[in-house]
């Protein structure tokens, strides 16, 4: 059975409901449905191919916002070693929605920047959903500056709706930090690589996300602007979330058209919630095999190159239309 099953996944739930039926009721009166097993298990297969290579924009939103989907701690757990967190920004406290320290990455020690959502009610109210405080981005200012000053790479690891934009937050200054970090980071002498894991909302996600190379997973998004806001600005109305999704091209495959992101990590068919393991070794890999070309390089071709990527973005070019009269000469 499919666990937690979106909406679109229905169809694939019903017919499994059909296979088990099926399944007891030769159990239990001992009949023979082998075939009748095989063709409801092929149209399985069929529906199941069907559904997931035609998935839409605010599909994939749905896939990325999974509450089984796995989060950055799950991901650490399974891609990197000897993981030691940190604890604080030294101004003014620890924020846990973004659970950030050492770890090594197969032979190389490397600081780790993540955002940290919860699967329950207790774990969400602890993480704040993963949308972090200004003391969160200063923590992971803090521990880039200490693998700056020991030679280690930095890799973020970047999952959450947004920025928490509350009174306290704003207080605090979240747009002063974010904006120091972006900064910041494209002056880092060390590789640095991102990763959206998830969801990638806005300047929340920006934020721990300036680097060399920004990797996404196959099923995650890194968009402005939620569709749900985007609907409510443009349309005045959240349920036009869809075609917002659509528009906002705030998919992998859109994002790495665009030149936005240089590589799509592969998830397990259905979602990076179907197999933990899987999802996590295509991670791990393309984490490895990333940081061990950025090596190759000299620190100073690297930071040339990571502002010429960010100072693109967003350049696009008209052609123009070849008239009939300059067309004739």
């Amino acid at each position: 059975m499919e666990s937690h099953p979106l909406d679109f996944e229905k169809p694939i739930l019903e017919l499994q409901r059909r296979l088990q039926d099926l399944k007891d009721h030769s159990d239990e009166h001992e009949l023979d449905f082998d075939s009748e097993v095989r063709a409801i298990e092929t149209k399985i297969d069929a529906t199941r191919r069907e559904i997931y290579d035609n998935l839409t924009a605010w599909q994939r939103v749905q896939i990325a916002r999974h509450t089984q989907r796995p989060f950055a701690l799950d991901y650490i757990e399974r891609c990197f070693t000897d993981w030691v967190e940190l604890h604080g920004d030294r101004l003014f406290s620890d924020d846990k929605a973004m659970p950030s320290g050492l770890a090594k990455l197969g032979p190389y020690r490397c600081a780790v920047i993540t955002h940290q959502k919860g699967r329950d009610t207790k774990e969400n109210v602890k993480r704040n959903f993963g949308c972090a405080h200004p003391e969160g981005y200063r923590k992971a200012l803090r521990l880039m500056r200490l693998a700056e000053k020991f030679g280690m790479p930095v890799i973020s690891l970047i999952d959450t709706p947004g920025a928490y934009p509350g009174i306290g937050s704003e207080e605090r200054h979240i747009s002063e930090a974010i904006a120091v970090n972006l900064r910041e980071m494209m002056k880092l002498r060390v590789p640095t690589i991102a990763a959206v894991i998830g969801e990638g909302g806005s300047g929340g996600a920006l934020g721990i996300g300036v680097a060399d190379r920004v990797l996404i997973l196959e099923n995650a998004y890194y968009s402005v602007i939620s569709p749900e806001a985007c609907s409510a600005i443009l349309w005045r109305d959240r349920r036009h979330a869809a075609e917002a999704a659509e528009a906002l091209k705030l998919t992998a495959q859109d994002l790495l058209k665009l030149g936005v992101i240089d590589e799509i990590v592969p998830e397990p068919e259905g979602g990076a919630h179907r197999d933990y393991d899987f999802a996590a070794a295509n991670l791990g890999t393309a984490l490895r095999q990333n940081l061990e070309k950025l090596l190759e390089h000299p620190i100073e071709q690297l930071l040339k190159k990571r502002y010429k990527k960010f100072r693109a973005l967003g350049n696009f070019a008209e052609g123009k239309t070849t008239t009939a009269s300059s067309s004739r000469s």
